[in-house]
């Protein structure tokens, strides 16, 4: 939902989108829908294969459907989802990729829900990161994220204004063939659209 909406959102200013394939239970089912919102808007859209994160890296992300914790997503047990320094990683290679196209800026839509939870969401990060890539890089790539002290609700808010179809987006951690309903993103995605006054269109199981 989030990465869709600054999609939208930001879509004069955007150049190129990535996913990355890193593993986790639900890129099957998340990248899919990048490419065709990416398709829709004339957007370049490049998937980035970061196999070793599931190789070598601990997360119920990468562990199969069955570790994906049930609840709240402020929840403590939503901290087995992390994957240490994701964000960092991709982003990494996002400013790379960037510089590499002359591009200045990179952009991630974060948001204020994520910051108990990921600490490389949290606004400390981003500025660091930021400032990081700023001086690491010969044009100076600048990191953005203009979600980061929004609540999922607000993002879902401007994705209404926006006119989009959120069923054609991908919450749900453990990937099966339509959202569980019951892990985390699944009830952030589901209170978000109920607060945002959007007919939820998503398939539970």
């Amino acid at each position: 939902m989030d990465s869709v909406t600054l999609l939208h959102d930001y879509r004069e200013r955007i150049a190129l989108a990535v996913s990355f394939d890193y593993g986790s239970n639900h890129n099957a089912r998340e990248i899919p829908f990048a490419r065709l919102h990416c398709e829709r808007l004339g957007i370049r859209h490049v998937v980035i294969p970061l196999s070793f994160m599931a190789e070598h890296f601990k997360s119920s992300l990468l562990d199969g459907a069955d570790a994906i914790p049930e609840g709240n997503y402020d929840d403590e047990n939503m901290q087995s989802t992390v994957v240490p320094f994701r964000n960092g990683i991709m982003l990494s290679v996002a400013v790379g990729m960037a510089e590499s196209a002359g591009l200045k800026y990179v952009m991630m839509a974060n948001h204020g829900g994520d910051h108990a939870i990921y600490p490389d969401c949290r606004p400390e990060f981003v500025e660091a990161f930021s400032e990081a890539a700023r001086t690491g890089t010969y044009v100076g790539v600048q990191l953005l994220s203009p979600y980061t002290h929004l609540t999922k609700a607000d993002i879902a808010r401007r994705g209404k204004q926006l006119g989009i179809d959120y069923s054609e987006t991908w919450s749900c951690y453990k990937g099966g063939e339509v959202h569980c309903g019951r892990c985390g993103t699944c009830v952030e995605r589901r209170e978000a659209l109920a607060e945002a006054g959007i007919e939820d269109k998503t398939v539970y199981q």
